[in-house]
């Protein structure tokens, strides 16, 4: 019998993987168990050496005692977890970027690992649409004003009205799952999209989309900018006050992406000059977040700047594409198939696992 490990939080349930499994393997034997950590109602953190992980070192080794494949978001599979777990021969991870993951204790002890690239894409990518609307037409501010009982007619004055989408510039920062798709709905809106991405393949371009030579070009042209790129030590801070100052007077900002990308403070500094007319934040450099922070001071006094609490990948959607996107993976390893997303091959001219689901 192959023991396989549905190990959940409360986004991506236990059970909601199991059922995954169940279906991608069809009908075949296998004991499937479930175990599930407290995030989001805990937040995730680092475990020894691995980051955003949910749970502990010890409850996941238990859990772990004769499986096969583990089925995962947020599990701490650490070296010490690799360790203690011989008969582990596949980590499927849901989610594109496994920081929960020691990659290099598993290449070095033969487990093959695979992720879900892409599955919060459109999830992120609609609420970054959402956001930037949100700013255009300062939709969170005026709805404040009538929850104070204001009904403010300024808001229809001409030096106090949004804009629109069509006609004007977005810059993007990244053209990948999530901004390839924000690029095509703002085409689509009739706005003029420049992209800046380095790895863009030629031709991948649709229509009313621009590639931009430079991130420079982009937030000189931009009326709004998106960020979309991958946090590197190379991104960092990509956004920053010398870059902030090449915009045009009142633009507005928008990152759904990763904090680290985004110098906050120099954002604060654009908002309190009017250099940026507002601001819209789904992730922070810090989460939970520093509720001191200036940004929190600035929406409160009336400033345009929209923020949520690092939601725009949460949909049911994301949480199926996850789920059936691990369970296929599953389902390959143990049919011998080779897996559509590995991170880390096992060696050897096929997977280890190979007809194990037939047993």
């Amino acid at each position: 019998m192959t023991h396989i490990l549905a190990a959940g939080d409360r986004f991506i349930r236990s059970a909601h993987l199991r059922k995954s499994i169940e279906r991608a393997l069809a009908g075949r034997a296998a004991d499937i168990r479930e175990i599930e950590f407290p995030w989001p109602d805990a937040p995730f953190g680092r475990v020894a050496e691995v980051n955003e992980a949910s749970g502990t070192e010890e409850q996941l080794i238990e859990a772990l005692t004769g499986v096969t494949a583990i089925a995962t978001q947020l599990a701490p599979i650490t070296d010490r977890v690799l360790a203690a777990s011989p008969e582990l021969r596949l980590i499927a991870v849901s989610r594109g970027g496994p920081t929960n993951v020691n990659l290099e204790a598993a290449r070095t002890r033969g487990i093959a690992v695979a992720n879900v690239p892409g599955r919060n894409g459109i999830s992120t990518a609609e609420m970054t649409i959402g956001l930037a609307l949100a700013l255009l037409r300062r939709i969170p501010l005026s709805h404040n004003t009538l929850l104070a009982h204001e009904w403010r007619g300024e808001f229809y004055r001409l030096d106090e009205v949004g804009g629109e989408v069509k006609g004007s510039t977005i810059g993007l920062l990244g053209a990948g799952a999530v901004g390839g798709h924000v690029a095509s709905v703002f085409a689509a809106m009739g706005a003029d999209v420049l992209v800046f991405d380095p790895y863009l393949q030629p031709g991948a371009l649709g229509s009313g989309v621009r590639k931009a030579e430079s991130v420079e070009q982009v937030f000189a042209e931009s009326d709004l900018v998106s960020v979309h790129a991958r946090l590197t030590e190379e991104t960092t801070h990509m956004v920053n006050a010398e870059r902030l100052a090449l915009m045009r007077h009142g633009s507005r900002l928008v990152n759904a992406a990763r904090g680290g990308l985004v110098d906050y403070d120099a954002v604060a500094d654009a908002v309190e000059r009017g250099q940026l007319a507002g601001a819209a934040f789904d992730v922070y450099p810090e989460e939970p977040v520093d509720f001191s922070h200036r940004l929190f001071a600035l929406a409160a006094a009336g400033h345009d700047i929209v923020l949520t609490p690092h939601i725009a990948g949460a949909s049911r959607e994301t949480a199926n594409r996850a789920a059936d996107g691990v369970a296929e993976e599953i389902r390959r390893f143990l049919a011998g198939e080779a897996l559509l997303h590995p991170l880390v091959a096992a060696p050897g001219p096929a997977w280890p696992g190979a007809g194990l689901a037939q047993r």
